[in-house]
């Protein structure tokens, strides 16, 4: 998926799983909560809610959030609360284990769990004549080591830093939850 505001020629690579999971964890949210405002009252769906709320912020950060973001100047990969960014002169190799791995010049294999992933070949019923086809995760190594070969060279450094938004909503619910446990210790509702 190319994003419309990133420089032309950027591709972002994401499990398609991710989303796949992500739509009927929200909705299962969703539902508990109104059922908990049916069955009971919005003051008892406050108490709730944390809970709810960390179990989707859970799943979305498995699930959802990591990416690999690739262009022209480099890449930045997004694993779950860490982002690494790094231009493409500071690649040694780039090889498809289980997940698509950037070898980088300080010594370091970063994984990248959003990206790429090998898969397993289809399976052939009897009788059956499979089509031999190139699997999208070795399509997608190619199209990064073509990427990776015509790149300029740049002495742009390799960033690592913390997704603070990812934390500062895990740090609102862990308020909201230790306030709904003093709340419900307090007999409120």
């Amino acid at each position: 998926m190319t994003d419309r505001h990133s420089p032309e020629g950027a591709h972002t690579y994401r499990a398609p799983s991710g989303l796949v999971i992500l739509i009927p964890s929200a909705l299962l949210a969703i539902f508990l909560l109104a059922d908990t405002v049916v069955r009971g009252s919005w003051g008892q769906m406050f108490l709730v809610a944390p809970w709810v709320l960390f179990a989707l912020w859970l799943v979305y950060e498995i699930s959802y959030v990591s990416t690999v973001r690739v262009d022209a100047q480099g890449v930045r990969v997004q694993n779950m609360l860490r982002r690494t960014s790094f231009g493409w002169s500071r690649v040694r190799d780039i090889d498809l284990r289980w997940q698509l791995q950037f070898a980088l010049d300080d010594g370091r294999d970063l994984v990248c769990y959003g990206g790429p992933a090998r898969a397993r070949p289809p399976r052939k019923f009897r009788g059956e004549e499979v089509e031999v086809t190139v699997p999208t995760g070795v399509r997608a190594l190619t199209e990064l080591r073509d990427r990776w070969q015509s790149a300029p060279v740049d002495d742009a450094p390799i960033r690592r830093e913390w997704d603070l938004l990812a934390i500062i909503v895990l740090g609102v619910i862990v308020a909201w939850a230790l306030g709904a446990i003093y709340v419900a210790q307090a007999g409120a509702f």
